[in-house]
Parts: C-alpha cells; structure tokens; sequence
C-alpha cells in the first residue's frame, strides 16, 4: 500500500506544482487544490478498498483451495463403487 500511496502523492504533488505555476488567480487555485485533495483522498480510499478486495478474495481461494485438496478421493471412489455394486445386485 506505501507504494501506491507514493505513487498518487507524487501524481497530486504534480497537479499542485501546475496549479502554483500557471493559476495566478487565489480562489481558483484554492478551489483546485482543495479539488486535488478531495481526490487524493479518494483514490487513496479506492486503492486500499480494492487492495484489502483482492487480498480477501486470494486468501479465501487458497483456503477452499487446500480443502480441496483434503479431500479423500479414494474413500469417495469406495463409496461409489459400493453403491454402484449395490445397485447393480439388487436388478
């Protein structure tokens, strides 16, 4: 997350620097800095949402993952076979 923090700070600095630059009007350059801060804010809020998403979803699939995996085919293919048998006895 420090990484993508970074990276959308250094994006914002950005904007900040062009608007100091070339605004030379105050209110408009208020209002465009406070317009780069709600921003700021909110891409920060959407990168950890769809982080903390991601990270929930591959830590669920690895978890019905390795229960997958626990499973005993061979008893199940037993189970199979006794009740095909079965079925097949009683015809």
């Amino acid at each position: 997350m420090f990484t993508l923090d970074a990276t959308i700070d250094a994006v914002q600095t950005g904007k900040k620097q062009f608007v100091k630059t070339f605004v030379t009007d105050e209110k408009i350059a208020t209002a465009l800095n406070e317009f780069i801060d709600n921003q700021s804010e909110y891409t920060k809020k959407a990168a950890k949402a769809t982080l903390d998403a991601g990270t929930t979803v591959v830590q669920e699939t690895i978890k019905h993952a390795q229960e997958a995996a626990k499973f005993d085919y061979v008893k199940f293919g037993e189970g199979i076979m006794k009740a095909y048998t079965s079925q097949t006895k009683t015809k």
